[in-house]
């Protein structure tokens, strides 16, 4: 017992020295080898993003759900939103989506670079270019879509160019149109000078 009580009482004694020692050598190792580092780097782009945001009252990733007078469901998101400064019933939207799905089973896809909600006129414009892919199969490019909130109505702001089942068309302007029946599909109507190239067969 006397052996085993010296040898522990060394061990205890040598641990005390050298533990500190080897605690000490590696902190010198990690500031010899460590990078100095600028604590104020990256404070500024987040120091930025956070002021404008701020400022421009802008949301990441907004959504608009609702129903129509006439039974249809429609939904909007994007990339970001933020009210104009004039009139906060405006918001400014970029990268947007909008779906129109009628009673029937009928779905209009437009996707836009950016576009405005109008709340007060209860109507949505998508600009910049906008794609319209529908349930019939045609695939629709515009400059500019304009479409009501509270009824299925939607029109084009200028040229269309459209291919479908039946081929290709180009018209002055597009519209949806509701029909007599609030539970009836609504109709896409091309006007303003259309130009069908007639190919089901899709050469």
């Amino acid at each position: 017992m006397i052996t085993y009580d010296n040898n522990y009482s060394r061990f205890v004694a040598f641990t005390k020295v050298i533990l500190p020692i080897i605690a000490l050598g590696i902190l010198s190792t990690l500031f010899l080898f460590s990078r100095d580092i600028d604590p104020g780097q990256s404070i500024p782009f987040a120091k930025v993003d956070v002021e404008e945001l701020a400022r421009e009252q802008r949301v990441g990733a907004p959504n608009y759900a609702g129903v129509t007078d006439d039974g249809s469901a429609i939904s909007i998101t994007a990339k970001s939103a933020r009210p104009s400064a004039e009139n906060p019933k405006i918001i400014s939207a970029t990268e947007m989506t909008a779906i129109i799905e009628d009673a029937t089973g009928g779905r209009i896809d437009m996707t836009s670079k950016h576009g405005q909600i109008d709340t007060e006129q209860q109507i949505v414009k998508l600009g910049g270019g906008v794609l319209i892919e529908t349930s019939t199969g045609y695939s629709i490019s515009t400059s500019g879509i304009t479409a009501a909130l509270d009824k299925t109505s939607m029109a084009s702001d200028g040229r269309i160019a459209a291919t479908g089942p039946l081929g290709s068309i180009k018209a002055g302007q597009m519209v949806l149109k509701v029909q007599n029946k609030p539970d009836d599909a609504h109709l896409l109507v091309f006007k303003g000078g259309v130009k069908l190239v007639y190919d089901p067969y899709g050469n």
